[in-house]
């Protein structure tokens, strides 16, 4: 966190108030006499609308007398009203709090708001004396808690630094004395580069920050360095130049590639500039990836290529998706990625392995054939459709988005739909029936997670974070009961499926207690019948008896794709997330063993899927995918025999179609999304402490250090680190650690050119950042 964030947070925080013994606060005041916080008012504004200052009328800039800051409070001034959640913030330059105390003798010109200490709060220190900037650096009771030196030429540099002061991140000030040296340093920049940017990025703040020779020293900088004079030649010109990347300005552009989200208004600029005009030519050779016009641009050009394979062939439609991938590809590698700026080269990613893996269609082969292929690589087109999806979010996007799905996957999945189910129609469904179950052996210490449509291509996202937190994951394919509906599906991968029957009278597949007939609707008859067979039950976070069985239910996927359709893709990761959290929870609770079961998997596609219909003359109920025929009732249509009771059929829709227009989630049908599912045993992983490693490689290219490893580190967490002292935490140098990719590669940045030439410890961590390896080099060289 920086000091920035804290200082704003401690702000809002004086409205905390007790509803139980208190009335909410009506405003906040900050009486800061000597005017030390002055300087960064401006800045504090930007972030703060609701912070009002005590001055000369300047409505502009939220400044004005105090009858002024009171018609502001009493919420009078249309212009500045806000909702009732949000409490303003009076800053008083030059009014200590005893100026206020002291109502008699108060200044006619506080008058006006002196009351309203009363019915509002101060933001002050606990001892009730008011913050000062030293105060709140040092304290430890509401401020940071820092070592800072109580010297006058401190004082004066810390003021005069602290502008630049609240970009700091507080755990790399921890354990550092910050004296009159440090702040002046810090003042004077050291880093030409970020001061810069800072620079163009708040030209009017950054030099309202700095005393004025301070300020002309970093002008004269600029004019020797980049050969510009900010006051003379101002922001636009300058970030045309940074645009541009000429000469010293390639370091300043690369500087800005590696943390464009500290510089938020650059961007804004860049796109108030007029770019050079053969920017835009395709045999341009000047440079133009400094230009957010031209990424603009390319978006433009690929949001139009997406919407016209509509009107291709579906073979043509898939070339031409590779192709557009070779052309816009590298832009994922700019700086606009990373803003926001390119979600359609983003989804692009990932139509084109759509399109590379829908080349080979399901339609040959058995059963067994159509399930091996789609484990070892064609589940991937699932999972590339839902990260497609995710990475777009403004209607002509998601549009053309989906234009280039429907064009090449859908005539995929159909195709393997059909031919799926011509196979089972000639051999029998793999899934089984009830005459097939035996009774369930499981052995005391086996927990069992159920998640509700966790289908294939999920179950591999989370095989990997579970791979990622250090647990070992087993998958077994199985295919799920039909029709695939929770109804079904979900007793059938219970452990007391062998209790479980089915009554030829369903007319929502709803199997019941095999003994009694009791329908299992409702969800009380299958955790009674977990229950009366020594299964423990638990809710919530609940961890249970480790040295017995245990039956959980966790995830609500189903649940928010049938609400969400296809915005359910952005969910995925919370989702799955959450669930590797249980899941890890309860192997690092004791359990040796669990087991992840689920009901069906589904189908999700754009715009809907195929309508086919389908008369509700002829059947008792009615689902997206499935239908149960009223007695006597006869069709055309392929009956198929549910599980848990062969003689009870029900029609299951052709292809991937539905019986309801425009779903974009559905289940219940025959088709290898929705009947082709993973269980997944998990156990505890192989430990760090028993790691071995090598350090390979260590290359530098500038101020960026790439690492290689080799050894046995498969499914664990392991983070690179440059540091000064390799125990201490706060001695890191580097932008940010970074975890070690799977091929054992990462790459880390040092932001401070001074470093440069100097020693540092290479180090790497494990999940529970204990150091596991280190290394020494040497920055810039090697």
């Amino acid at each position: 966190m920086k000091i920035l964030d804290y200082l704003l947070k401690s702000l809002r925080d004086a409205a905390i108030f007790n509803p139980d013994v208190q009335v909410a606060p009506f405003c906040i005041l900050w009486p800061d006499s000597d005017r030390q916080w002055q300087a960064i008012i401006p800045l504090l504004q930007n972030e703060l609308p609701q912070l009002f200052v005590l001055g000369d009328y300047t409505p502009e800039k939220r400044t004005g007398p105090a009858i002024w800051l009171r018609c502001v409070v009493d919420k009078a001034i249309p212009e500045f009203s806000f909702s009732s959640e949000i409490t303003p913030i009076l800053y008083l330059p030059g009014v200590s709090r005893q100026d206020l105390r002291a109502i008699e003798s108060c200044p006619d010109f506080l008058k006006a708001i002196a009351e309203l200490q009363y019915r509002g709060v101060i933001w002050s220190q606990v001892n009730s004396k008011d913050w000062t900037v030293l105060a709140f650096l040092k304290s430890n009771q509401g401020g940071l808690n820092l070592d800072v030196a109580q010297d006058q030429e401190t004082k004066k540099a810390l003021l005069r630094s602290l502008y630049l002061l609240l970009n700091e991140e507080i755990e790399l000030l921890k354990n550092k004395r910050l004296d009159k040296d440090y702040f002046n340093t810090l003042l004077t920049g050291g880093d030409p580069v970020r001061d810069l940017l800072q620079w163009l990025d708040q030209s009017d703040a950054f030099q309202q920050s700095r005393e004025e020779p301070e300020w002309q020293a970093f002008v004269e900088v600029c004019k020797s360095q980049y050969g510009f004079n900010p006051p003379n030649d101002g922001t636009l010109i300058g970030v045309t130049r940074l645009a541009n990347q000429v000469g010293p300005w390639r370091s300043v552009w690369e500087r800005y590639c590696e943390s464009p989200q500290r510089y938020p208004y650059i961007l804004t600029y860049l796109r108030q500039c007029n770019p050079p005009k053969d920017i835009f030519w395709s045999d341009s050779q000047a440079p133009h990836h400094g230009w957010p016009q031209w990424n603009e641009d390319q978006e433009n050009q690929l949001r139009q290529d997406l919407r016209e394979l509509a009107q291709l062939p579906t073979h043509q439609a898939r070339i031409r998706l590779i192709e557009l991938e070779k052309s816009h590809g590298d832009r994922r590698q700019l700086v606009w990625t990373e803003l926001g700026e390119s979600p359609l080269a983003q989804a692009l990613q990932y139509l084109s392995q759509i399109a590379v893996i829908t080349q080979k269609a399901l339609v040959t082969g058995t059963i067994e054939d159509l399930a091996q292929d789609y484990q070892d690589h064609s589940w991937q087109a699932d999972s590339a459709l839902l990260y497609a999806i995710a990475q777009v979010d403004k209607s002509p996007d998601i549009t053309a988005v989906t234009e280039a799905i429907r064009a090449v996957y859908l005539p995929w999945a159909e195709d393997s739909a059909r031919h799926l189910q011509q196979e089972v129609e000639k051999q029998s469904y793999p899934g089984g029936t009830l005459h097939q179950i035996e009774p369930v052996t499981v052995p005391k210490g086996e927990c069992w997670l159920f998640v509700d449509g966790l289908r294939f291509d999920l179950a591999k996202r989370l095989t990997e974070k579970l791979h990622q937190s250090g647990l070992d994951v087993t998958e077994s394919v199985i295919w799920t009961a039909l029709p695939s509906v929770t109804a079904t599906g979900k007793a059938a991968v219970s452990p007391v499926k062998n209790l479980i029957g089915g009554r030829e009278d369903s007319k929502d597949f709803e199997p019941c207690v095999a003994e009694t007939g009791q329908s299992l609707k409702g969800g009380y008859h299958l955790p009674k019948l977990l229950k009366d067979n020594g299964w423990q039950l638990l809710e919530a976070m609940e961890i249970g008896d480790i040295n017995g069985n245990a039956w959980c239910e966790f995830g609500n996927i189903d649940h928010q794709g049938h609400n969400l359709g296809c915005k359910l893709a952005k969910q995925i990761d919370p989702l799955l997330n959450d669930i590797e959290e249980r899941i890890t929870n309860l192997i690092n609770a004791g359990w040796p063993r669990l087991r992840v079961v689920t009901d069906h998997g589904w189908l999700l596609l754009p715009s809907g899927l195929p309508k086919i219909s389908m008369s509700s003359a002829l059947t008792e109920t009615q689902w997206s995918r499935c239908a149960a025929m009223k007695q006597g009732a006869s069709t055309e249509e392929r009956l198929f025999p549910w599980f848990w009771n062969p003689c009870h059929q029900f029609v299951l829709a052709n292809g991937i179609s539905c019986f309801r227009q425009g779903e974009e989630y559905a289940h219940g049908g025959l088709s290898l999304q929705e009947c082709l599912i993973l269980e997944l045993t998990v156990i505890q992983g192989k430990r760090e402490a028993d790691l071995a490693i090598e350090i390979t490689d260590i290359v530098w290219k500038g101020l960026r250090c790439t690492v290689a490893i080799e050894g046995d580190y498969s499914g664990l967490t392991l983070t690179l680190d440059l540091r000064n002292q390799p125990g201490n935490v706060n001695s890191s140098i580097a932008l940010s650690p970074k975890n070690l990719k799977d091929n054992g590669t990462a790459s880390l940045v040092v932001e401070n050119e001074e470093l440069q030439g100097q020693s540092v410890n290479l180090v790497i961590l494990n999940s529970e950042g204990q150091l596991i390896k280190q290394a020494i080099t040497v920055i810039g060289e090697g």
